[in-house]
C-alpha cells in the first residue's frame, strides 16, 4: 500500500490536498460566519470564465482564474455593500455569463481538446509542481492575513457594526474576505472541481462549528477535519478508480451524516 508513495504525482496530489484543505478551512470558516456561501458558489462558477481566457490566450490556468475570479470578487462586493436587494439577480448574471464565456472561449480555441470533466470535478492527481507553489503561496498570504488582522476580522464577521464604531474599516476587510474566498475557491477546483467546491468549504467547516468555541479553533479544526477528508477520499479514489474529487465529497458528507448521527445520539 505504500509503495503508492513512491509515485510523484501521488506525493503532489497529497501536499496540495494539504494545502488546499488548510486553506479551506481557514476561508471556509469566514464564509460560513460572514454568510458568504452563496457568493462564493457565484464565484467558483464564474471562475470558469477565467480557465477559458487562460485557454484561449495560452496563459497559466490559475493565473486566467485567479484574476477573473478576483475581479468578480470585487464586483460582488461592491454590489453587496451598495445594493443589497440586487445581490441575488448578479450572482446569477455572473453565474451563467463566465460559465458562458469559459465555454465558447474554449471552443474557439484552435486545436485545444480540452478535458472539461477535469475542472468540473477536480483532478488533483494532476497536480504540477507549479500548481503547488501556487497553492503554498496563496495559504501563506491567507495565514498571514489572519494572523496580522484577526481581530479585526473578528469583528467584521460577528459584529460589522460594532466593528464600524471602532473604526474598523469594515468595507476594505469585507472585500479582502471575498477576494480571499475568490483565490482559495480557485485552487480548491483543481482539487474537487467548481461543481463540488462548496462542498468542501462548508461541509468540513459546519463539523468544526459544533466542537469549536471561537473563529480561529474553527479555522483549525476545519483544516484538519478537511484535511482527513481528502486523504482518505484519495485513498478511495486511487484503489477504486474513482474521481478523486468526487470521492473526497462522498467521504466529508458521509462523515458528516455520522457526525449528526452520533451528535443526536449523544443528546438523547
Amino acid at each position: 500500500m505504500l509503495d503508492i508513495l513512491n509515485y510523484e504525482f501521488i506525493q503532489n496530489a497529497i501536499i496540495a490536498g494539504l494545502l488546499v484543505s488548510f486553506a479551506s478551512g481557514i476561508i471556509g470558516s469566514l464564509i460560513v460566519v460572514n454568510r458568504m456561501v452563496f457568493l462564493a458558489g457565484g464565484i467558483a462558477h464564474t471562475a470558469y470564465g477565467g480557465i477559458g481566457i487562460a485557454i484561449y490566450f495560452g496563459l497559466p490556468i490559475f493565473l486566467g482564474a485567479s484574476i477573473f475570479a478576483v475581479v468578480t470578487a470585487i464586483l460582488m462586493a461592491f454590489i453587496t455593500l451598495n445594493q443589497k436587494d440586487k445581490i441575488d439577480t448578479f450572482i446569477g448574471l455572473i453565474w451563467a455569463v463566465g460559465m458562458a464565456i469559459g465555454i465558447i472561449l474554449v471552443d474557439l480555441t484552435p486545436g485545444y481538446n480540452v478535458d472539461l470533466i477535469s475542472y468540473l470535478f477536480g483532478s488533483i492527481l494532476a497536480v504540477s509542481d507549479e500548481d503547488i507553489y501556487y497553492m503554498s503561496s496563496l495559504l501563506a498570504v491567507i495565514i498571514f492575513v489572519i494572523t496580522f488582522w484577526y481581530r479585526d476580522i473578528l469583528a467584521v464577521s460577528y459584529d460589522s457594526q460594532y466593528a464600524s464604531l471602532r473604526g474598523i474599516n469594515v468595507k476594505l476587510f469585507y472585500t479582502i474576505i471575498l477576494v480571499l474566498s475568490a483565490l482559495t475557491v480557485v485552487v480548491a477546483i483543481k482539487v474537487v472541481g467548481l461543481i463540488l467546491v462548496i462542498a468542501l468549504l462548508t461541509i468540513p467547516i459546519y463539523i468544526a462549528e459544533k466542537l469549536s468555541k471561537s473563529l480561529i479553533g474553527m479555522m483549525i479544526k476545519s483544516g484538519i477535519l478537511s484535511s482527513v477528508f481528502t486523504l482518505v477520499g484519495l485513498w478511495f479514489s486511487y484503489n477504486f478508480d474513482l474521481t478523486s474529487g468526487a470521492s473526497i465529497i462522498m467521504v466529508s458528507a458521509l462523515s458528516l451524516l455520522v457526525f449528526i448521527v452520533v451528535r443526536k445520539l449523544l443528546k438523547l
